[in-house]
């Protein structure tokens, strides 16, 4: 049986263009037992979390993508952090009340962000755009279009128990051996119901819609929630502050404390712990005298 949190990647034999397709359920399910999401939101999110893990499933190297989507609207902002490994996590804000709509309505005048960190050293690319269209997959394709000049289609669907989704990306080649694959690809995907995306096995959906064509299909990837938040990492944030900020701040609180807003762990830090902080980022072995 398919593993529901599942990413499998399907590749056109004889023709420049590749396909994804994922399923989040536990994966999903994790995120919304952190937080109560208005509906609307609550799909929104999950179809942006359903991208995520497409794009992150094509990076060449360990780290991670994250996907912002930032208004001023009833929705302030969206984020999904999704690492190579395709371990994820993903949080929102709101304010009042959010109503039935399209993305311009929600979000108001907002941008897109994509930041790609490739942790090993190299240089974090970001690219940032105006939100356009009228969903999340508008925005992502607008996106792709404009930033990458790839062609990609996304198709992006959730529910309160799991998220879907399924890309298409026609790829870069000098000599198209069949130059009618991804308008066949893409003509065949439009007829995938939002139903038929949330329900059915990826393997199942690409037999249903390519079953006339020469497809490898590979071996799916897991797909996980994961917090990487720490005691340790917030230890690390009061030490770049600086003895003496977090002195001061002590002086005005009791202890100071943090709330991670993806998992919602609950840090406190007081003043012998705040002085453990400073003490543990002493070297162990202090220089000995030379006689």
């Amino acid at each position: 049986m398919e593993n529901r949190d599942s990413l499998q990647r399907f590749l056109f034999e004889h023709a420049a263009v590749r396909g994804e397709i994922v399923h989040l359920d536990t994966t999903w399910q994790a995120v919304l037992e952190r937080r109560e999401y208005p509906p609307v939101l609550r799909g929104m999110l999950g179809e942006l979390m359903a991208a995520a893990a497409l794009l992150a499933a094509s990076l060449k190297f360990t780290g991670s993508i994250i996907l912002q989507m930032q208004g001023e609207g009833a929705v302030k902002l969206l984020v999904v952090d999704c690492m190579s490994d395709l371990t994820m996590r993903a949080m929102a804000h709101w304010e009042g009340e959010v109503a039935g709509g399209s993305l311009a309505e929600l979000l108001g005048n907002g941008r897109f962000v994509i930041t790609i960190d490739p942790r090993d050293g190299r240089k974090t690319y970001q690219g940032i755009v105006d939100l356009a269209g009228q969903s999340v997959a508008d925005a992502l394709e607008d996106y792709m279009s404009r930033s990458e000049q790839l062609d990609t289609r996304l198709w992006l669907a959730a529910d309160e128990q799991q998220a879907a989704g399924m890309l298409l990306q026609k790829m870069p080649q000098d000599h198209e051996a069949d130059p009618d694959a991804w308008q066949r690809a893409v003509h065949f995907a439009s007829t995938l119901t939002r139903r038929e995306l949330l329900g059915l096995p990826a393997r199942q959906i690409i037999h249903r819609l390519y079953h006339e064509e020469d497809i490898r299909v590979f071996d799916p990837q897991a797909v996980n929630f994961h917090c990487p938040c720490s005691r340790e990492r917030v230890a690390g944030m009061l030490r770049m502050l600086g003895h003496q900020e977090v002195q001061a701040m002590l002086q005005e609180q009791d202890a100071i404390e943090v709330d991670c807003e993806f998992c919602n762990r609950h840090y406190v830090f007081d003043k012998v712990d705040a002085e453990q902080v400073f003490a543990s980022a002493v070297p162990a072995e202090a220089p000995q005298n030379l006689h």
